[in-house]
């Protein structure tokens, strides 16, 4: 079995987020960028698959410019066998994403496809869905725990009441949560052997899918400046505070 792996290039999660001061993005230049968490998670406990013996290729796809091409030399580190890089300038919103995915995964027959549950710099949380919709699949988000046997995967959710266990036949659309895995430390070694690993590198239009925009984004503003707090005496002053805020 072979699983198909996204990874999303975004600002490292322990870099502070600075908006750009015209207001046109976020700021990019000189700061760190990562793998998606989530997608470095689902990745991990993709190669953890492997090691058990139960898949025998574990391919890392990513969309957007040529810069995602490092964070797939860091997945083809961690232990991946190939990469995949589909090259445009512009950044996808989830349906073209999943429609993009859709196209390799008919190139590539995958029998699990992984997707961290959301990126952290967007937060929309919609790809993998939208992919398990679009290919016509069962899906199995917020994944805690996953095993597969007999072509099935039993997979332990994250839900609001707490967790519930499905079972999905494969192929199937899996995204995966905070405390599925650890993701392990790359070394020197793998780092160096990554460099020789296949990469391919393709156009968009290859894929027949058309480089337009979901939506536009028209401005960028950080959140506002929180106000200092303030000791109130009693009730009524409370009360009053509220009132004098439009929050009563």
């Amino acid at each position: 079995m072979k699983i198909l792996v996204t990874l999303k290039r975004v600002v490292d999660y322990n870099v502070r987020v600075r908006v750009k001061s015209d207001g046109s993005g976020v700021e990019t230049d000189g700061v760190k960028m990562s793998i998606n968490p989530f997608d470095e998670i689902a990745l991990e406990e993709a190669l953890r698959i492997k090691e058990r013996g139960d898949a025998e290729e574990v391919v890392v796809a990513s969309i957007g410019a040529a810069d995602v091409q490092q964070q797939l030399r860091t997945g083809l580190a961690m232990g991946a066998d190939r990469a995949l890089h589909v090259e445009t300038e512009s950044a996808p919103q989830p349906l073209t994403a999943a429609r993009i995915l859709l196209k390799l995964v008919e190139r590539e027959e995958p029998g699990i496809v992984f997707l961290g549950k959301q990126a952290i710099d967007d937060d929309c949380n919609q790809t993998g869905q939208m992919l398990a919709a679009l290919w016509d699949r069962p899906q199995a988000t917020f994944a805690s725990k996953v095993e597969l046997s007999d072509g099935k995967a039993s997979v332990t959710r994250e839900v609001d009441a707490g967790l519930e266990t499905i079972q999905v036949d494969l192929p199937a659309v899996l995204t995966s949560d905070l405390r599925l895995n650890e993701p392990r430390f790359v070394k020197l070694p793998e780092i160096m052997k990554a460099k020789r690993k296949p990469l391919d590198i393709i156009a968009l239009d290859e894929l027949g899918i058309e480089d337009a925009v979901d939506h536009q984004i028209s401005d960028f503003q950080p959140p506002p400046k929180r106000a200092g707090g303030k000791i109130l005496e009693s009730a009524g002053e409370l009360v009053d505070e509220l009132k004098n805020k439009g929050l009563l």
